[in-house]
């Protein structure tokens, strides 16, 4: 079972490890439907695994790897028998690395990685899981220095790949799409930190260098959402944030997140997460 599970959030519980929590899963149940501020990452390595992101079914086979960015809900069904690899982590351990919050984004509702649809990547990214999985376990020292050290390795490398400016702009040639990615980058770095701002589309395409209708069609070709659903994303989850604080009313957390109204910050919120501002605040706050 999970252990904390309030509603259809996960709380997920690090214990000694600040931020990294790793085991090999044998049990034969079902997880219901649920979400959590962790990233995670699955990996059979006996018998198949079942796991609906989004309404989309993913059945898992051996050595499949699944990443599931934070925040979106997911189902799991496990088989009569079987073994499978789950990290999970803190994403606020990468967060303050310039770019890796706009990667995970890049990679919603989940990105699943097989050896037949990329060989080259698959066996770049399964050696380095293993690795990252052996140093959890052992008594060596500094072995969170080196955790943490293999996690941003697996995760440079997925993003790298994934940002790759042929795959995001494949109509582009030359030095154009490298110059196209750092623009975009530049954006998304610029809208994470004035998340909670009146930030206009006309501001954003001007530090774009396009115009407002290429800009808007552009940033969805890149990242895979529009730039508004992108900053409605970055508002729930300061939101969430500000809503464990006792002190702070529902109002002020819709204020201060970059909510017009509270009506709206109420609507919003329980589209992403299933759950009212209120209902999530009773579970996870304090007060």
């Amino acid at each position: 079972m999970i252990p904390i599970l309030n509603g259809v959030k996960e709380t997920v519980s690090y214990g000694e490890h600040l931020g990294i929590r790793i085991f090999l899963n044998k049990e034969v149940e079902n997880y219901p439907i649920h979400w959590h501020t962790a990233v995670e990452v699955i990996m059979p390595l006996e018998n198949i695994y079942t796991v609906i992101v989004d309404e989309t079914k993913h059945v898992l086979y051996p050595n499949d790897i699944l990443v599931l960015p934070p925040g979106e809900l997911h189902e799991i069904f496990a088989p009569d028998s079987g073994t499978r690899l789950i990290l999970q982590f803190d994403c606020s351990l990468l967060y303050s690395l310039n770019g890796f919050d706009s990667t995970f984004h890049l990679l919603r509702p989940c990105l699943l990685l097989t050896a037949e649809q990329n060989k080259e990547l698959h066996g770049l990214l399964r050696p380095m899981l293993l690795e990252l999985v052996n140093e959890y376990f052992s008594h060596t020292m500094l072995k969170e220095a080196s955790a943490y050290a293999k996690l941003i390795s697996f995760f440079v490398t997925l993003g790298r790949n994934f940002m790759h400016e042929e795959r995001r702009f494949p109509r582009t040639k030359g030095h154009k799409q490298h110059k196209y990615v750092d623009k975009f980058l530049q954006v998304c770095n610029y809208m994470n930190e004035r998340c909670t701002e009146d930030i206009r589309v006309e501001e954003l395409a001007e530090l774009s260098g396009f115009s407002k209708y290429h800009f808007t069609r552009m940033f969805k070709q890149y990242m895979g959402l529009s730039y508004y659903d992108y900053l409605i994303q970055h508002r729930i989850m300061h939101a969430e944030k500000l809503l464990t604080d006792p002190n702070l009313s529902i109002m002020e957390v819709a204020m201060r997140s970059g909510f017009g109204s509270l009506p709206t910050f109420n609507r919003v919120f329980k589209t992403y997460k299933k759950c009212t501002p209120s209902e999530y605040k009773a579970l996870h706050g304090r007060g």
